[in-house]
């Protein structure tokens, strides 16, 4: 009762203070000396970084006080401000959330090409501070229900499972697992030391890592997911619950086959990227102009807008880049966009464009 009396008392005291401020809060000001303290957006400051793989890095962070505490399998949203413009993408939480050190990890792969995560792994620094959102996401395992669990991952997509792995160690409760994970070779599995070992020390967690590439050679196909391998390697998937996360062919073979088995319901994946769908012959762009920001490029027909927006210097709002939350819809004046998920021809004047997903089929106004 005496702790939430004073609650109560602090919460009318900032209130009051605040008057005082407008149109700013105390909140704004306390961001100058303790970052991790305030209350009007949410902040976590690098306190770690651990290079995985030569294009791998963990980041440790410490949020601050508005953090509420995840559950395994849950990603965030992170900011980075970069030349001057604010970029966001969402990355799965790695470390487990039974952590007593009040810190969280996130697990970052340098993509091709990709502007964000090549910052993060290859320039953030220890004391850095990055905007980040509270934990969101439905790809986590269910709080009572005892389950069998197949876990399908490639490449980057071990991160989350990785939380739900450590989870079970950190509450003393690793039931009978099948993990089977694809990278091009061993040196490239992410956590793949910790990994063995813990196959090593339960018994229960059975640990496939599958190799796509041998040595010296292009990608072998005859190691990519399929009815066989699964039989091999988890004869008992039928009676298991699966989640699956990693590159979309890999996701679509999975889904295609547990679907074809009827036990689509069983499945549980987790995209990084919105399924695009094959564009068959020649796909045409145009002049998109943009009447707030006074500008107008070129664009094809396969790159999002929003990628076309950041790569002329703008700034726009955005969150998910895959057309999830819609943070980043903007009205269409005039002209035709197409859905890159599905090719479909959006024209309505006026309609919500998710730029994310979006590309242009032809001149078109915004």
């Amino acid at each position: 009762m005496l702790v939430k009396q004073i609650k109560v008392f602090k919460a009318r005291l900032l209130n009051f203070i605040n008057l005082f401020t407008t149109p700013l809060k105390v909140s704004h000001y306390l961001e100058l000396v303790k970052p991790l303290w305030i209350s009007h957006k949410l902040q976590a400051r690098v306190v770690d970084v651990w290079d995985e793989t030569k294009n791998a890095r963990t980041l440790t962070l410490r949020p601050g006080r508005i953090w509420r505490r995840h559950r395994a399998g849950q990603h965030i949203r992170v900011g980075v401000p970069i030349d001057g413009k604010q970029y966001i993408r969402t990355y799965s939480i790695s470390s487990s959330p039974e952590r007593t050190d009040f810190c969280i990890t996130i697990t970052v792969k340098a993509m091709e090409g990709g502007r964000m995560s090549t910052h993060l792994v290859r320039n953030l620094r220890k004391g850095a501070y990055l905007p980040i959102s509270l934990p969101q996401g439905e790809f986590v395992l269910p709080y009572a229900m005892p389950v069998l669990p197949l876990f399908i991952t490639a490449g980057s997509g071990i991160t989350p499972v990785m939380s739900m792995l450590r989870d079970y160690v950190a509450v003393g409760n690793m039931p009978d697992i099948v993990h089977m994970h694809y990278a091009p070779h061993a040196y490239d599995v992410i956590f793949g030391k910790e990994l063995q070992e813990l196959q090593e020390r339960f018994p229960l967690y059975h640990y496939h890592p599958i190799y796509t590439r041998v040595l010296g050679e292009g990608s072998s196909k005859s190691n990519y997911f399929s009815e066989e391998q699964l039989k091999s390697y988890c004869p008992d998937s039928a009676k298991r619950d699966v989640w699956a996360c990693g590159p979309q062919p890999l996701l679509s073979s999975v889904e295609a086959h547990f679907t074809s088995h009827g036990r689509a319901k069983y499945l549980h994946i987790e995209r990084f990227r919105a399924p695009v769908a094959k564009l068959e012959g020649e796909v045409r762009g145009g002049k998109v102009h943009f009447l707030k920001e006074g500008k107008t490029v070129t664009a094809d027909g396969k790159t999002p807008l929003l990628r076309v927006m950041e790569d002329a210097g703008m700034n726009p709002s955005h969150g998910c880049r895959m057309g999830l939350c819609h943070t980043c819809d903007i009205p269409l004046k005039a002209g035709s966009v197409r859905d890159l998920r599905s090719g479909e021809i959006l024209s309505e004047a006026g309609s919500l464009i998710q730029i994310c997903v979006c590309a242009a089929a032809g001149d078109c106004e915004f």
